[in-house]
């Protein structure tokens, strides 16, 4: 790795790290602004506290664990490629996804709830979510479109949790790759993976509870959905298409 890309990589880090010195400092802000008032006025101001096994502890859980791996691979593309246009790519996926994560693992700190939970398996909540609520959606369309494959029906292999997730195979082929060939990989899994974000952001968007879980989810649809339009045509450019 030259000079050069290890001073870029140290700003990088570091200009994550300061922005999730912020966000944190913002959850304890709210943390500490529901310990004002007397006792009565806080009861009635507290929201119900999401259960370990919920929609939103789980989504928050799942999701934490599916945008590290996002992290992970755009900062090794970024060493792989000098090309600019996947750098910037791969820059604000690791910005955006580090930041969003950071925030999920918050609220199961407001929460006091695990970050891991014993006995459940990734995606149970959605399994349990898909048994206990109907899949009607509000515009009267089957809320399970785009769902297939989620919850207990995916069997995790060679490091793959969830739907979208990268294999240990798959890093390690991106971690040799070079050019041309790591912006393809890369952009293949990346949609792979926004592919699978989606699906969960959806599922969230119906099943949780919290308003502020749900807004984020579906600005996660959103956002990703964008992007995949536009690794789509940097695909095209480079001559290759998604994976089906």
């Amino acid at each position: 790795m030259t000079a050069v890309r290890r001073v870029r990589r140290v700003e990088w880090v570091a200009g994550s790290a300061v922005v999730l010195a912020l966000l944190f400092a913002g959850v304890a802000t709210v943390a500490s602004a529901r310990g004002g008032g007397d006792g009565a006025d806080r009861v009635a101001a507290a929201p119900r506290t999401p259960s370990v096994d919920s929609a939103d502890a789980g989504f928050a859980r799942d999701m934490a664990v599916h945008h590290q791996q996002s992290v992970e691979m755009s900062f090794i593309v970024r060493d792989r490629t000098e090309d600019e246009e996947v750098r910037r790519l791969a820059y604000d996926i690791a910005q955006t996804q580090a930041n969003q994560r950071g925030m999920l693992l918050g609220w199961l700190d407001l929460w006091e709830l695990p970050k891991a939970a014993a006995g459940q398996e990734p995606m149970d909540w959605m399994a349990a979510g898909h048994a206990g609520h109907s899949t009607r959606g509000t515009d009267g369309t089957d809320g399970m479109a785009g769902m297939e494959g989620m919850g207990s029906g995916y069997r995790p292999h060679d490091g793959s949790l969830m739907p979208g997730m990268a294999t240990r195979t798959e890093l390690d082929r991106l971690r040799t790759a070079n050019g041309r060939a790591a912006e393809v990989l890369y952009l293949h899994l990346m949609t792979d993976h926004h592919k699978g974000g989606i699906d969960m952001a959806r599922g969230c968007a119906r099943l949780c509870t919290v308003g502020a879980e749900r807004r984020l989810a579906r600005g996660m649809v959103e956002a990703q959905q964008s992007e995949l339009d536009a690794m789509a045509d940097m695909l095209a450019a480079r001559g290759a298409a998604p994976r089906s």
